[in-house]
């Protein structure tokens, strides 16, 4: 049974005993690419090194196309030019995309030359495809016969050998333009001479290599197929998406989601050299420092009022961080909702009105909860007013500001993941500021 990753990581980075390596390093070996991957890129830079030099040398091809880009970046600066020759014995075209942008173009170069006549072709191809396009990323063992096929044919070509996540048999054109697919379920007890036209799939979805590689990931995992056909704007087919690519690439899209919402690379290494990580880091907390003053000045514009009623600066953070969260729970659902392909121009304004009202309830809940509790902390009913005021309009502006902003954003092609939660927080501050400590310079003074 394989050790748990948190245990083979103690052991490896606590061992002090040369005589527990093997054992350590048999620990290892039980584990399948992706654990082995996980564990290298979660060990100190010594240790990820000294590991990857025991690894047998079949496997550390494998590994490496299942690490994120920069720790295994460390691997490959510690390998000579001798040993990458060995690796690339086998490599094939997919493996040489999944690695490319982590190698320099000499090995690169080195790596195509190993490539047989297909598998260049293979990777000419995809790279006339961009890394977020579905043409990019294609499987080529397919089942293809003629259009003409008749079930024998089928039935003759599977005996021979079925690729993984592979249930459909696609039928091509003389020119190779893709027309139709039969699963290959209906092969079985069918009669040999029956054509293969006549037991087509109607309802199967044709992909473009141009096609989103995230919406065309998504619907490979909705088609009900293992994976879906894939050709180029003449209809030629170029090869198929299955359902483990669609996972790989839907896992990577939310990662990359999840990391951007604080400024930072989905393949950041956790033992990146400090220089590096406090580089990649440091232009968003630049930013951040620049809309932190920005609320600093509106709130200087009310210095006269936070003299004379103290406690609005002792409340003033309950107000920012109200609608802060409110914003960021909307937020969140949209730019979902956006990756997904659900918001359009048709649903917009339902979506609004929708998020106001959500708004509107949770603004009239938390304001006269907060409000009482300001009431009976400071005893002073007009602050228990002010404060109730200001937190239903700051979620309820809140609201409206997590449905426009993502929109906005993705209609200047600027990422919202990325950049939504920095604006918003900043949208939030100020709007929650002025309107506290303006209702509390009216009411207060």
């Amino acid at each position: 049974m394989a050790e748990p990753l948190p245990e083979l990581i103690h052991e490896i980075v606590s061992d002090t005993h040369p005589e527990d390596s093997a054992t350590v390093l048999s620990a290892v070996a039980s584990q399948d690419d992706v654990a082995v991957a996980t564990l290298l890129e979660s060990l100190p830079v010594e240790h990820r090194i000294n590991l990857w030099q025991e690894l047998p040398r079949e496997r550390k091809l494998d590994v490496l196309v299942e690490m994120r880009s920069d720790p295994r970046e460390i691997l490959i600066d510690a390998m000579s030019e001798d040993a990458w020759i060995a690796l690339f014995a086998d490599i094939e075209a997919e493996d040489l995309l999944e690695l490319m942008d982590s190698l320099p173009n000499r090995i690169v170069h080195l790596a195509y030359a190993e490539l047989d006549a297909q598998q260049q072709r293979f990777f000419r191809e995809a790279t006339q495809f961009d890394d977020d396009q579905v043409g990019h990323w294609l499987t080529h063992d397919l089942l293809v016969l003629p259009l003409n096929a008749k079930v024998r044919d089928g039935l003759r070509l599977i005996r021979r050998n079925v690729p993984r996540h592979c249930d459909t048999v696609f039928l091509i054109n003389r020119s190779g333009q893709f027309s139709a697919a039969v699963k290959v379920t209906q092969l079985f007890g069918a009669p040999e001479h029956l054509p293969l036209v006549e037991l087509i799939e109607e309802n199967m979805s044709i992909l473009k290599g141009t096609d989103d590689a995230s919406s065309a990931s998504f619907q490979v995992q909705r088609s009900g197929f293992a994976a879906l056909p894939v050709v180029d704007d003449s209809n030629k087919l170029l090869g198929r998406l299955d359902i483990t690519s669609a996972s790989e690439l839907i896992n990577e899209s939310y990662e990359r989601q999840v990391m951007a919402t604080a400024g930072m690379d989905e393949d950041e290494d956790l033992f990146s050299p400090v220089a590096k990580s406090a580089r990649n880091r440091a232009l968003w907390l630049g930013i951040n420092l620049l809309t932190a003053f920005l609320a600093s000045w509106f709130i200087g514009m009310f210095e006269a009022t936070l003299q004379q009623v103290v406690a609005l600066a002792v409340l003033m953070p309950v107000v920012a961080s109200m609608g802060g969260i409110a914003g960021s729970q909307t937020l969140t659902l949209i730019v979902r909702g956006l990756a997904l392909g659900q918001v359009s121009p048709a649903n917009r304004r339902a979506l609004m009105i929708k998020e106001l009202k959500v708004g509107g309830v949770n603004g009239v809940i938390w304001a006269l909860v907060i409000g009482i509790v300001a009431y009976f902390w400071f005893t002073d009913v007009m602050l228990g007013v002010v404060i109730c005021l200001a937190i239903l309009f700051n979620i309820v502006a809140a609201a409206l500001a997590g449905v426009l902003l993502p929109i906005v954003l993705d209609k200047l092609k600027i990422d919202p993941a990325l950049s939504g939660s920095v604006i918003l927080t900043t949208v939030t501050d100020i709007v929650g500021f002025v309107a506290f400590l303006g209702l509390g310079t009216l009411f207060l003074l």
